[in-house]
């Protein structure tokens, strides 16, 4: 009989700068075996949260998508009843049909190994190909999509102990017992008495370890993974110092690791995940034991890392989000931490895009921070002068006035290093160290905790960091780390570090530690990711804690102590809200996951004075979610873009009554933000009374009275309001302006009359994607695909040479081989090359044309 679950009755911060990296693709036209490898495009992007991201090379893979049903699919489709024994009849159907695919592209001369195969929350597999393997893929009736493989990281920024806070998110008598909750991140330290015994043995998708603990760095052992361990104490930590908890301390732990230490674009160590991996293990949150039956599957997944910039609402991971959900799978998500954009689209990580996750934005509620004041001198001349936030735990015991000493590498490369300056380079050839009894100037970086300790060991006496602007606390050392640090202008250090490299003294002093009020206590925190995602929809959902939160850290201190010190970032305020979503299960077992969702957004309370295109709903609130009677689905809406006085959108909510009585309902609209023209809403039913279990669908149409003026963003709330209790919040926002077209520019070919070459192709090159600024603020603009199409001269398309989609502004290059869709040479003639990119609003492509002949 069925055993699904039954039902219950019913910023200061500006985005700083995008690196583009050259990727070089070969076209689907190259001949076999000798046609040369394809390297997805990677652009690099800087965020916003003070650390560099590494590099990361993905090779030939792709995520190959198919038509075929997934598991979660035909769960759907049966109303979301199945038997064991269907779930696993139709996970084996599913991998039938990769089978199939991968037999035929073998009979086509194309060998495939797939490296993930995913059954459940999509049907699909990752696995390398060549250029001419793509080609195929994309013409075969099989495949609804072939995707890149990017790397994400973990959406957390460091923060000091001495300014830490405890979980806010709480029910009196709940502690979240008989939920399962998957964490998806980094490995976890399972021997840390904060999370002993609250953690089940693991799941390993990076290095296959049987218990996915938190894994040291191959070359570096003393160097721990942190990011999971974090993660997990904020989640089910129990019995820490001053009584600190986790938000649900009895829920059950299922670690499984998609990130940990693997080689980047410069083969060094670096702690980040890819989206395959990702994806295999949202695959592995959906039926831990592997046995193709989903039906035990965890109540809650928390994704800790992020895919920078890709807010796609139908690529792979948003897709398996929503499998996830179809198999009751909430799936928590940080939105990421590359600060406010807008007022369109922008910063938004995947998977935090998915119109299904529930997308956690992050708050500061700190009330006070320390600073200090920093005077940098060469002799008589002053360099800089001002007050700066203390980014470490220790503080000096008085003023601090010492010379200025630097790393080997910073003193002659500014850039400075990926991860933490070693040890060895604060020493000169002769062993003598370079910052004793001085001030260390040392690049941020990826890892400014590890750069603090050894500055240390090596004798500094305090760290000025740059390279980033550390906020107050940005360094996690506890109090019982060595010295304080701040950061300093780029630009102050750069002419510092010139002056050093030619032997011209230079000292700073360091004031006494104030402790300063917080302006922006209350409001959200100025590295969380604001902006719509690419479909229009608002993202985040919700707003949480998400500064200074005291938890876990993996290994212990030298006196064999347990570690502890305190996180921030859009991943800490995710792992609030899914513990609170534990919570929110175990009080009442018999909600699915959308209505988990839909309880949690709906209850939110708005922040004052923020936009909702950076809080969502607002303040995540546990208790309104449980007293909550009606749950809404989507939990956000996406009315798109408003181009003249004549414009409107219609949009549905589907609004359940999950209580156990009847209820009656009021419908309207709030505007929070007047934008660039006044909007009515047309609502339809505007009342209802509605029974216990039920479900209504309201629609609402909205519409401009007037010619928009300006590019302003309206934006507000949906309100169901019952005849009592709490109200039902839906975020909307209608963005004003002319749509920006595709952006498709500097398109070249390096030769415009050549032979045919597998090995020394023609070279196409072209800069996909944009990046403005409006208002002073950067807009994300990817393309949802980009085609390239031969062409004779008189207008005959002869096919498809390649297909690109969810592109990330950036520079791509593709080898023009001089083969056809086919793989056959091309004769000698004239020809045309054909690029369409396809922006992520609706509308025509950009064209562009380039001709050539072949030889």
């Amino acid at each position: 009989m069925p055993t699904r679950r039954p039902r219950e009755p019913f910023n200061a911060l500006v985005l700083a700068a995008l690196a583009v990296a050259v990727s070089a693709v070969l076209i689907a036209a190259g001949g076999g075996g000798k046609t040369q490898p394809a390297a997805a495009g990677q652009p690099s992007w800087q965020g916003l949260a003070g650390a560099q991201r590494p590099r990361v090379a993905v090779g030939q893979r792709v995520i190959v998508v198919l038509k075929a049903p997934a598991l979660a699919d035909r769960v759907g489709n049966a109303g979301g009843l199945a038997t064991s024994e269907d779930e696993q009849r139709w996970t084996e159907t599913a991998l039938a049909a990769q089978k199939l695919l991968v037999a035929r592209l073998r009979v086509e001369g194309v060998v495939v190994q797939p490296e993930f195969s995913y059954t459940h929350t999509i049907n699909g597999f990752s696995a390398a190909f060549d250029a001419r393997g793509i080609a195929l893929l994309e013409r075969a009736p099989e495949v609804a999509g072939v995707y890149p493989v990017r790397a994400a990281y973990p959406a957390t920024i460091a923060l000091a102990g001495q300014f830490g806070e405890r979980p806010e998110i709480a029910l009196s008598d709940r502690d979240g017992r008989g939920v399962s909750v998957a964490l998806l991140d980094t490995g976890v330290d399972r021997a840390h008495p904060f999370l002993r015994g609250r953690v089940a043995n693991g799941i390993d998708i990076v290095g296959g370890d049987p218990d996915a603990t938190a894994a040291p760095e191959p070359d570096a052992p003393a160097e721990l993974e942190t990011h999971g361990t974090e993660m997990a104490g904020l989640l089910v930590g129990s019995g820490g110092p001053g009584a600190l908890a986790g938000v649900a301390p009895g829920a059950t732990l299922l670690p499984i690791r998609v990130a940990g230490w693997q080689r980047d674009a410069s083969a060094r160590w670096a702690v980040y995940a890819r989206t395959d991996q990702l994806l295999a293990g949202l695959e592995r949150a959906v039926d831990p034991n592997a046995d193709g039956d989903a039906h035990d599957a965890a109540r809650i997944a928390l994704v800790g890392v992020a895919e920078p910039f890709a807010g796609f609402p139908d690529g792979p991971l948003a897709r398996s989000v929503a499998g996830a959900m179809r198999l009751d799978t909430l799936v928590v998500a940080p939105a990421g931490n590359d600060g406010p954009v807008g007022p369109g689209f922008g910063s938004i990580s995947g998977p935090g895009g998915a119109p299904a996750a529930l997308t956690v934005g992050a708050l500061d509620l700190r009330a006070r921070y320390g600073e200090a004041r920093v005077v940098l001198r060469d002799a008589l001349h002053v360099e800089f002068d001002g007050t700066r936030p203390l980014a470490s735990a220790v503080k000096p015991s008085g003023p601090l006035d010492v010379g200025l000493g630097a790393p080997r590498v910073a003193t002659t490369a500014p850039a400075g290093y990926r991860g933490a300056v070693p040890l060895l380079d604060f020493f000169d050839k002769r062993g003598f160290s370079l910052v004793a009894g001085r001030a260390a100037v040392v690049p941020a970086g990826a890892d400014p905790n590890g750069t603090l300790a050894n500055a240390a060991r090596a004798g500094a006496v305090a760290a000025l960091f740059y390279g980033a602007d550390l906020p107050a606390g940005g360094v996690s050392l506890d109090e019982t780390g060595p010295i304080p640090a701040v950061s300093i202008p780029a630009e102050v250090a750069d002419r510092v570090l010139t002056r050093l490299r030619h032997g011209i003294a230079a000292g700073v002093s360091l004031g006494s530690v104030r402790t300063a009020d917080n302006s922006g206590e209350g409001h959200v925190a100025q590295f969380s990711s604001s902006g719509l995602a690419f479909d229009g929809r608002v993202k985040p959902d919700v707003l949480a804690p998400g500064v200074a939160l005291e938890t876990s850290e993996p290994g212990s201190d030298a006196d064999g102590a347990a570690r502890y010190g305190t996180v921030n970032g859009t991943s800490v305020a995710a792992a609030l809200v899914a513990g609170g979503a534990a919570l929110l299960a175990q009080a009442r077992p018999y909600l699915d996951a959308e209505a988990l969702k839909g309880l949690l957004v709906g209850s939110a309370r708005p922040v004052a004075d923020d936009a909702v295109t950076a809080q969502g709903a607002g303040l995540v609130d546990i208790g309104g979610a449980t007293a909550g009677e009606v749950a809404a689905a989507p939990a956000s809406l996406a009315f798109g873009r408003a181009g003249s006085a004549t414009w409107h959108s219609d949009q549905t909510v589907a609004i359940r009554n999950v209580s156990y009585r009847r209820v009656i309902l009021s419908f309207h609209a709030d505007v929070t933000q007047e934008g660039a023209a006044p909007v009515q809403f047309d609502i339809k039913p505007l009342r209802v009374s509605l029974a216990a279990g039920r479900t209504v669908r309201v629609h609402i149409r909205a519409r401009v009275t007037a010619k928009p003026d300006g590019t302003a963003p309206a934006e507000g709330l949906f309100v169901a309001t019952p005849a009592s209790g709490g109200e039902l919040h839906v975020p909307w926002t209608i963005l004003f302006g002319a749509r920006v077209p595709p952006t498709l520019t500097a398109v070249r070919l390096s030769a415009r009359s050549f032979r045919p070459s597998d090995a020394g192709p023609a070279l196409l090159s072209f800069v996909a994607g944009s990046v403005p600024r409006s208002a002073g603020r950067a807009a994300v603009l990817p393309l949802a695909r980009l085609d390239l199409e031969l062409w004779s001269p008189d207008g005959g398309r002869i096919g498809l040479l390649a297909r690109l989609r969810d592109v990330l502004p950036g520079r791509y290059s593709f080898g023009v081989t001089g083969r056809d869709p086919t793989g056959s040479l091309l004769p000698s003639g004239d020809y045309e090359l054909r690029l369409l990119a396809y922006g992520t609003e609706q509308g025509p492509p950009t064209v562009r044309t380039i001709a050539f002949a072949i030889k």
